[in-house]
């Protein structure tokens, strides 16, 4: 009860926050700024050509990329790194540094994508696949996360919400000054609830149970944005009709056995695109763009 309860506030205040005109949305950047990504493997891009990072699997065609590209930046510098945690804001990942690192007094916009791998993005995918052969017209992966009468995909991602705050209070931090965007991840399931085995091996009745896991990490990630002072981009809404079961010239989002260059349940080059524009109007269509 106290976690439905919890979710219910959570779709109420991101309801409100969503249907709020944000001045901040449309301040403009009368001056190049110096501009750092943070993010998990959403944000890096791999395998998208070129990859400039092999450690962390970056791209020079990711969004932050196409973000500094086409807006007004005096320097550029995007740590962001394939399987990033929260964790990962303090602690180096192989070759890469503490990802806060990059934060200076003097940073002026800051992009943050992360929570995914904090919820368990990458398990959740291999178990419902290995579990779909159970029951192809049934729900076995739902059953299987609901089994002690507590849905823990939702509890992970309320368990990952303080995370996720604790990173935006560091970057206000380091970056006092620093506009500070938050940027949700785009829909990799039909908005509708309809599926595409074998293409994305899951049980029919487990899409419509993950595409709401996936709204409810979005939903999450605009509230936890709002109460500390950061702007929220939705990645989702945009991208619903490009998700991985659309025909490869459609889908913004690879399936589990990619097409186009992109990781397996992640953004190709397109997806990259689009999230980038989704960003640069959130800045500010027209201002401070080169």
């Amino acid at each position: 009860m106290v976690l439905g309860a919890a979710l219910s506030s959570c779709a109420l205040v991101a309801g409100a926050v969503a249907s709020t005109p944000a001045a901040a949305g449309e301040r403009h950047s009368p001056r190049p700024v110096d501009y750092v990504a943070l993010g998990d493997s959403y944000t890096s891009g791999p395998v998208i050509p070129r990859q400039v990072d092999a450690n962390c699997a970056r791209s020079d065609h990711n969004y932050p990329s196409l973000v500094a590209a086409r807006y007004r930046t005096a320097s550029f510098k995007d740590v962001s790194c394939g399987g990033a945690k929260t964790d990962e804001m303090w602690k180096a990942q192989g070759t890469n540094g503490p990802q806060l690192d990059a934060l200076r007094r003097s940073t002026d916009l800051v992009t943050l994508q992360i929570g995914g791998n904090d919820m368990g993005f990458g398990p959740i995918i291999s178990t419902c696949a290995a579990l779909s052969s159970k029951d192809l017209a049934g729900n076995p992966c739902r059953q299987h996360y609901t089994s002690t009468g507590v849905d823990q995909l939702a509890l992970n991602i309320v368990r990952t919400a303080p995370k996720v705050a604790r990173v935006l209070r560091a970057v206000h931090d380091r970056a006092p000054h620093a506009r500070v965007v938050v940027v949700g991840y785009p829909a990799l399931l039909p908005d509708d609830g309809s599926g595409c085995y074998p293409s994305v091996p899951f049980a029919a009745k487990d899409f419509p149970y993950l595409r709401d896991t996936g709204k409810r990490l979005n939903q999450m990630l605009r509230l936890v944005a709002w109460l500390n002072r950061a702007e929220y981009v939705d990645t989702y809404g945009p991208s619903v009709g490009h998700d991985m079961c659309k025909a490869p010239a459609d889908r913004w989002v690879e399936p589990l056995r990619p097409v186009a260059p992109a990781a397996p349940a992640h953004p190709n080059a397109k997806g990259m695109e689009a999230m980038a524009d989704v960003v640069l109007k959130r800045l500010g269509k027209g201002a401070g763009h080169r």
